[in-house]
């Protein structure tokens, strides 16, 4: 086989003078993990910093440059900027929160789930921005760290809105209405509540924006492998699903944003709601 210029720390098209009828195969070159492992930009005392933690950083300076330079110094009659600040804003607030929450209970946690959002987003975002090219919440330490803090919040408004007893019985599904299946209800309201959940509020978004990155780099790099005699022709057929895949990538991306805070609220909201 012939030895590929390939990077050690991500796979892209241009990185590899691999072509069909070129004595390679597609396999040599096709993503993998590989495709989600980088080598340390730097490293300060056994700390290694690398792209996706580069990328997270910058997330955060975005998202909280753009709301600042929105509404640092608000004006009546609103310019540009803050007219699409407010737009995202209000979507959030009376699109997510005030829907799961009411208006009374979610004004509270309207900062907290705009800024999930929108951090969120341009975690999603880096997909497909030049340069940047990769989703950081493909990484699944990201989902993980956003979901504990939506799990610890859910844990402590239960046992602050009921109490200790009360927070137990709202956790565990406790309703002695049940009778002789109340202990199988309650192992697995337990099990679904305090594991089930934080799990699966993490992988659904590292899932899709794994997923959606894989397909992106599957149709991008065999758009270049298939660039050579005859192929060219498949190439622009892959090409094309290339255009198509980013299209429906950034749906995808602020969808699971969405989803991501709506399930919060729904968290919270739950952990508000009287036990019956």
């Amino acid at each position: 086989m012939k030895e590929l210029a390939v990077s050690s720390d991500q796979t892209l098209a241009f990185e590899t003078d691999c072509h069909l009828f070129d004595g390679c195969g597609f396999s040599d070159v096709s993503p993998g993990l590989h495709s989600f492992t980088f080598e340390p930009l730097f490293t300060v005392g056994g700390f290694d910093f690398n792209k996706p933690m580069l990328l997270a950083l910058l997330g955060t300076v975005v998202v909280v440059a753009f709301f600042w330079a929105a509404f640092g110094k608000p004006k009546v009659v609103p310019g540009k900027l803050q007219m699409v600040g407010e737009a995202g804003y209000d979507f959030v607030r009376r699109g997510i929160v005030y829907e799961a929450l009411g208006k009374k209970e979610g004004e509270k946690y309207v900062p907290l789930m705009v800024s999930l959002f929108f951090f969120v987003w341009i975690m999603n975002l880096w997909s497909v921005i030049p340069v940047a090219q990769f989703p950081a919440t493909s990484i699944i330490a990201f989902p993980v760290a956003l979901a504990a803090i939506v799990y610890i919040l859910w844990l402590s408004l239960t046992f602050k809105k009921h109490g200790f007893v009360g927070g137990l019985k709202n956790v565990s599904g406790y309703d002695k209405s049940l009778g002789w299946v109340l202990p199988l209800v309650m192992v697995l309201e337990l099990f679904s509540n305090l594991l089930i959940r934080p799990f699966t509020h993490a992988v659904r978004l590292f899932a899709n924006m794994f997923a959606g990155h894989v397909l992106l780099l599957i149709f991008t790099i065999a758009s270049w492998y298939m660039l050579n005699g005859i192929g060219i022709a498949y190439a622009s057929i892959s090409f094309v699903m290339v255009i198509l895949l980013t299209a429906f990538e950034l749906f995808i991306q602020a969808l699971q944003a969405y989803v991501f805070v709506l399930l919060a609220c729904s968290y919270i909201q739950g952990a508000l709601a009287e036990h019956h």
